[in-house]
């Protein structure tokens, strides 16, 4: 009799699991927002990917560029360093600061070793 009752109880134990599998929801998710949402965005990420202030530490050759970035990658690590060319020139730019504040901080770290450093503001059309 015991036999039966775990043959009955397996049963029972599988139709139970097939009948709540077989139940399971497909959901489906709407997302109803106002489309100002979306020209929001579009506006931070063109203000997040604005250069205010930079800071110019190096104009000339390209392998001079590359001793100039190497060697500032080598004493400060805090700042974006990128290499940019301006015809002749190939030039390293540092920073990316939102105020000439920020800007004016880091450029008295940086003119201990870069005495010719300086800041400016990039036209919109570069990086």
């Amino acid at each position: 009799m015991a036999r039966i009752n775990k043959k009955v109880f397996v049963s029972m134990l599988t139709l139970f699991l097939f009948s709540f599998l077989s139940y399971s929801q497909d959901g489906t998710v709407t997302i109803d927002q106002d489309s100002d949402i979306d020209k929001l965005l579009e506006y931070k990420k063109d203000i997040e990917t604005v250069n205010l202030f930079k800071i110019q530490i190096y104009s000339g050759t390209r392998s001079g560029a590359e001793n100039a970035k190497r060697a500032f990658l080598d004493s400060y690590y805090e700042w974006p360093v990128s290499m940019e060319y301006d015809s002749p020139n190939t030039k390293i730019w540092v920073g990316n600061f939102r105020s000439r504040l920020e800007a004016d901080k880091a450029l008295l770290k940086i003119k201990k070793k870069y005495i010719n450093a300086f800041i400016f503001k990039p036209k919109n059309d570069k990086k």
